[in-house]
């Protein structure tokens, strides 16, 4: 019998010879992430349970993203110093503050790599999972046990392989076929499971699509959101590619359930108000009012999230009662987002273009919604009043549908505009 790669990469970690769901392991974690929503809470946790030293500080990571700038005067300072504190202490050393987000940061420094096991406290950490990294959200309470003794429980969680094959119409991506399966199986179907991507669609995807897709396998309630390895995966990572050829599907692995997509058929998924899994196609709800335009987040942040929104903005105005902001990821996306002249011209369409954070996605700075107010967005949760007022409506896309919307001001579907450029 074969293996799942989630059981594949616990077993590797772990030294078991097989492992089957249910089964309970003690895991050591390769890397560790505390982002600034969580230094405060980690801080006394450590203080409580008497925690003076970390174990491996170097597999430490703190990254100040969604409090940074901060925004709450109260409060967030606080989180703040509260970081810095912590790796001061226990001797982390791997401390970026103000340099984006964390969970773009987290692959694109190469912290999280294929075949090792990370923990974070954050939801979207399975975003890693799209390179083969076995890596998921925990709370303060588990990092401090982490932090202290190097491990971890987890339970093997089941598996649900997803076969994507086809190719992408134009003007449809990865954020449409992850919109399209959490529509599917709802915001529960994948309660504790693993997601496993897989398909001839799925080897033609660029990493930053698998990330996309891996990102928000979390709202579907997944422990992991986990893609095979590749070239593409070796070749990002600078890694020889016989040292993760063994992250493979297995066709005799025991999988809950088998889920097929032809993505040629598929059209621009919208998840709608209020509910992440609330989706629909856009046939059915172009050109509802939009009030705002929002692009960035860990899920559709990336420089080629960028170029993708920039082409088809290139030379237009965005329509004249909306507003529109973008976010890069990080400060390296921003950079070569200037060098390749995108954000010129986001700011000649009429956008505002932000430090690089979470921002808007987690109701930080930057755009938040009054209410009735309408927000098309690229990021991965929709929940009510996550970006403003509880009465905010609030529309998730990808970047394609976010750009070509700008210059409408209703949801449009992308083709058209890409066919103006033509």
């Amino acid at each position: 019998m074969g293996h799942t790669l989630a059981e594949k990469l616990l077993m590797k970690n772990t030294g078991e010879q097989s492992l089957a769901p249910g089964d309970m392991v003690i895991a050591r974690p390769d890397r560790y992430m505390i982002h600034d929503i969580y230094t405060s809470f980690l801080k006394r946790a450590l203080k409580d349970m008497h925690v003076t030293k970390a174990i491996y500080p170097d597999r430490g990571v703190i990254i100040f993203d969604h409090l940074m700038p901060t925004n709450q005067a109260d409060t967030d300072p606080a989180h703040f110093v509260d970081g810095l504190e912590l790796a001061e202490k226990f001797q982390i050393k791997n401390v970026h503050k103000g340099e984006g987000i964390c969970h773009s940061l987290m692959h694109e420094l190469r912290y999280a790599r294929p075949g090792e096991i990370v923990v974070a406290t954050d939801s979207h950490t399975t975003t890693y999972g799209g390179a083969g990294c076995f890596c998921t959200g925990i709370g303060h309470t588990e990092m401090a046990a982490v932090v202290a003794t190097g491990e971890i429980w987890l339970k093997v969680p089941s598996a649900i392989k997803i076969v994507l094959d086809g190719e992408f119409p134009k003007g449809v991506g990865a954020k449409d076929i992850i919109l399209r399966i959490l529509g599917d199986i709802k915001s529960d179907g994948g309660q504790y499971k693993s997601m496993e991507f897989t398909g001839a669609a799925v080897r033609s995807m660029s990493m930053q699509s698998r990330f996309t897709i891996a990102n928000m396998a979390l709202e579907a309630g997944a422990k992991v959101g986990l893609f095979e390895a590749d070239e593409k995966t070796a070749e990002y990572y600078d890694m020889d590619y016989n040292d993760i050829s063994w992250l493979k599907v297995d066709e005799d692995a025991k999988y809950e359930q088998v889920l097929h997509y032809d993505v040629s058929k598929l059209e621009p998924q919208l998840s709608c108000p209020q509910g992440v899994d609330n989706v629909h196609p856009i046939s059915e709800i172009e050109g509802t009012k939009l009030n705002q335009v929002y692009i960035g987040s860990c899920t559709n942040g990336s420089i080629e999230d960028m170029e993708t929104a920039a082409k088809i903005l290139e030379g237009k105005k965005i329509a004249p009662f909306l507003k529109m902001i973008v976010i890069p990821a990080t400060i390296n996306v921003y950079k070569e987002a200037m060098e390749r002249g995108y954000i010129q011209t986001f700011i000649d369409a009429g956008a505002s273009v932000s430090h690089s954070c979470c921002g808007l996605c987690c109701g930080q700075p930057y755009g938040l919604m009054s209410d009735d107010e309408v927000v098309l967005g690229t990021n991965n949760r929709n929940f009510i009043g996550r970006m403003g007022t509880k009465k905010s409506l609030i529309y998730l896309s990808s970047p394609a549908v976010a750009a070509a919307s700008a210059l409408t001001g209703v949801i449009t579907h992308p083709a058209k505009q890409f066919a103006l450029q033509q």
